[in-house]
């Protein structure tokens, strides 16, 4: 009788807890703010799956791009906080607050930040016929040469361009910044030699390095890439404050309740340990990260803060 009582007393102990919890009774859908077929586009796609299954519902992608991922960030921000929307970010998110003269929402106040899931690190390539083999070859080379060397990028204020006076910062060189109406049109200059080096994601830099079309000097990763070991990190050329990647993670909108976040950041948590989502990630050039809402929601001050000194420095504006 006594262990009747207390199992009916534990059991109204966790009566309130489970009224609590956030009831998902439709499909959720997962904003991204680009076109199909990107980068942060297949990772959501890919991850997708195990929100779904953590809520027995189907988690859709809906596909909203525009202006600099404002117009798909900022239906985030508008949603319910109801745990039927959320958000897959890139580092636009990041860099938006100090590239944009206005943004139509806050960076820090209209969101729930959930997990960190991924970074993918860039890749500094030259043409083969430069002199220059490792990153610290190319700083002496343009220090003795200051006017000659340029890099391309998709455009301003692109993670390709911020890359780059990153490291033309760490270097304490001079670089011009040759803009492009996107990634393939600076890559076809760089082969063609009329630019020096471009910052290039992995799975962009691969075919061009497998049929020797271009030199890898360094990438920005914490460690050796699966896909390149051979190429050195920045922090083993010297340079270990370039760090510049592509970064995805998941957001809410403000007010999303804290029990259905931290379900999601486990799911999400759980589905990086997958070894089939592992293989994709890799073959994608995808390094998992993971972590809690609060790591997450710690980070994004912090890099939004980074971004803003380089940004200033090189004085970059994009309207």
């Amino acid at each position: 009788m006594h262990r009747l009582l207390q199992f009916v007393a534990l059991l109204f102990v966790f009566i309130p807890t489970l009224q609590a919890q956030t009831q998902i009774t439709r499909s959720i859908r997962l904003i991204v703010p680009y076109a199909p077929g990107g980068a942060t586009d297949a990772l959501t796609r890919l991850i997708a799956p195990y929100i779904g299954d953590e809520f027995g519902q189907q988690a859709v992608v809906e596909n909203r791009p525009g202006a600099g991922s404002t117009i798909g960030t900022l239906a985030i921000a508008k949603a319910e906080p109801d745990g039927l929307t959320l958000g897959m970010i890139d580092a636009a998110f990041i860099t938006n607050p100090s590239l944009l003269s206005k943004l139509p929402y806050d960076t820090q106040k209209d969101f729930t930040p959930i997990v960190f899931i991924a970074t993918s690190p860039l890749i500094l390539v030259v043409n083969p016929a430069m002199t220059a083999s490792t990153a610290q070859e190319l700083i002496a080379y343009a220090k003795v040469n200051p006017s000659q060397v340029t890099f391309g990028s998709a455009g301003q204020g692109t993670g390709a361009h911020l890359a780059a006076e990153q490291f033309r910062s760490q270097a304490a060189i001079q670089m011009l910044n040759v803009p492009f109406k996107g990634a393939g049109e600076a890559i076809t200059q760089l082969i063609g030699g009329q630019i020096t080096a471009i910052f290039s994601t992995q799975t962009g830099a691969k075919a061009m390095l497998d049929a020797g079309r271009v030199k890898a000097l360094a990438i920005t990763s914490k460690a050796r890439s699966d896909l390149f070991p051979n190429i050195p990190t920045f922090a083993e050329s010297g340079l270990p404050n370039v760090d510049a990647s592509t970064i995805n993670g998941l957001i809410a909108p403000a007010g999303t309740p804290n029990d259905y976040v931290n379900r999601v950041n486990t799911a999400i948590n759980k589905a990086l340990k997958d070894p089939a989502l592992q293989i994709k990630l890799k073959q994608q050039g995808f390094v998992t990260v993971g972590g809690t809402p609060g790591d997450f929601a710690t980070w994004i001050p912090s890099e939004i803060v980074k971004w803003a000194k380089i940004i200033k420095e090189a004085n970059i504006k994009v309207e």
